[in-house]
């Protein structure tokens, strides 16, 4: 079972966690996060690649990886951890003890999908 402690304070006593939200970078699909990661890195890539061709001006398109990455490429990874994980595992805080859980295969169908949501496919 994988645990993690809250720290201590002055006092000896466990502070209680942040209250700031966590960051997200998941996307709503794996496919869409692959298809970003494939823009981003085409951008770095690209850029680089043609500054024999094109001169410096290429380096320009660089910054605009970081829109498609939504921050820097480690984000991006963070994010693709976080959509490949979602729904499947759930963390549960009691007393300043964290533990990560498997979530039942039921739940975790529910939580990829709001009840009611559609598919996008219509039935004739």
């Amino acid at each position: 079972m994988n645990t993690v402690s809250s720290t201590r304070g002055a006092t000896g006593r466990a502070t209680a966690p942040s209250a700031t939200p966590e960051r997200n970078f998941a996307s709503r699909s794996l496919l869409r996060h692959l298809a970003r990661g494939v823009i981003g890195f085409g951008l770095v890539i690209g850029s680089i690649a043609l500054v024999p061709v094109a001169g410096p001006v290429t380096l320009l398109a660089a910054p605009l990886a970081l829109i498609a990455f939504r921050g820097c490429p480690t984000c991006w990874m963070v994010g693709l951890a976080q959509t490949i994980s979602r729904g499947r595992l759930e963390r549960q805080c009691a007393d300043g003890v964290c533990t990560l859980t498997k979530v039942h295969p039921s739940q975790a169908r529910s939580a990829r999908r709001p009840h009611g949501a559609t598919t996008g496919l219509r039935r004739s």
